[in-house]
């Protein structure tokens, strides 16, 4: 079974399942932008990446289809976890996993004093 583990400031979740999506509003632009992860072993893989437009540092990167105004692409990221910042004017994450999207510190049960939170697979067993 994979899980997903979240962690920051002490406080700690997990999560069952091996897709989820993490999405956020660029801080300058308020476009959204979704990534699809999988778990894979003890590597997370972007599946695919959606940007709902383009802007300050957010351009589509070459390859990138254009959809129902949606661009769609796919990069090769395999990564042991992900590093989030939350508040002091950081996005605010939501997460989508088990059937269930909410902020990403409801996930955690919590925001972190430090504002640091860290996604990465972990050990089921």
């Amino acid at each position: 079974m994979s899980l997903l583990c979240l962690a920051g400031g002490g406080l700690t979740s997990t999560l069952a399942g091996a897709l989820f999506t993490l999405q956020w509003a660029h801080s300058v632009e308020h476009i959204l932008w979704q990534e699809d992860w999988r778990i894979d072993g003890s590597a997370l893989v972007l599946v695919e990446a959606r940007i709902r437009g383009s802007g300050a540092g957010m351009d589509p990167p070459e390859g990138s289809v254009l959809r129902d105004g949606v661009w769609h692409y796919r990069a090769p990221r395999r990564l042991p976890e992900i590093l989030l910042s939350s508040g002091g004017g950081q996005p605010e994450y939501t997460l989508c996993a088990d059937g269930r999207c909410q902020a990403i510190t409801a996930w955690l049960g919590g925001a972190p004093a430090d504002g640091r939170i860290t996604m990465r697979p972990c050990d089921g067993d």
